[in-house]
């Protein structure tokens, strides 16, 4: 079975395994309204989908995600309000169907995870990532905090970590982010394969 969307590709093959795929690699795979919407549908469609026992989450660049679309991000400062909340509430309506999916859902991350990237991993079950890839909170490079994710970020690495890697936007790599439980576990590149 496969599922034609602009910003995401969806196949799921005969053992029942769906692959969930970013697919803006000539945008990092940044996440836009758009692709809000896409997962959103694929989420919704995959949890009562009797075919699929499985779901991968993966991308199409070497870039896991870069975060939010700055296009998108910028769009949102001239916003109404209403259109800022709508935009929010979608973000985090998208992340709690992933967090509460009735399948396993596995992400593999082989390149860097930014911003709202990290919040897609929060609400996964297992993070599998390269050795190589790089992890940030970047939002507090433009003076926003990454509020609409916090708390799927909270869940997933305590509020401790949350605080200490959200305020500063600092990287870190894998090894760190398996220590904090935000990632599974961590393998050489060529260990994974979506």
């Amino acid at each position: 079975m496969t599922n034609t969307y602009e910003t995401i590709r969806l196949e799921t093959d005969p053992r029942g395994i769906a692959h969930l795929v970013l697919n803006r690699p000539e945008k990092h795979n940044a996440i836009n309204a758009k692709m809000v919407r896409e997962l959103t549908d694929a989420a919704r469609h995959l949890a009562t989908d009797p075919n699929t026992r499985v779901i991968v989450l993966s991308s199409s660049a070497n870039t896991f995600c870069a975060g939010g679309d700055l296009a998108w991000m910028r769009e949102q400062f001239s916003a109404t309000r209403a259109t800022r909340i709508a935009e929010a509430t979608g973000l985090s309506a998208m992340l709690r169907l992933i967090d509460e999916l009735p399948k396993l859902v596995i992400a593999i991350v082989q390149g860097p995870a930014y911003g709202g990237a990290i919040g897609l991993l929060s609400v996964c079950d297992i993070v599998l990532a390269a050795s190589e890839a790089k992890f940030a909170l970047t939002e507090t490079k433009l003076g926003l905090v990454p509020a609409t994710i916090a708390p799927f970020l909270v869940a997933r690495i305590g509020h401790a970590n949350a605080r200490r890697f959200a305020l500063n936007a600092g990287p870190f790599n894998a090894e760190e982010a398996r220590a904090i439980g935000l990632v599974s576990e961590v393998h050489a590149l060529h260990g994974l394969a979506p």
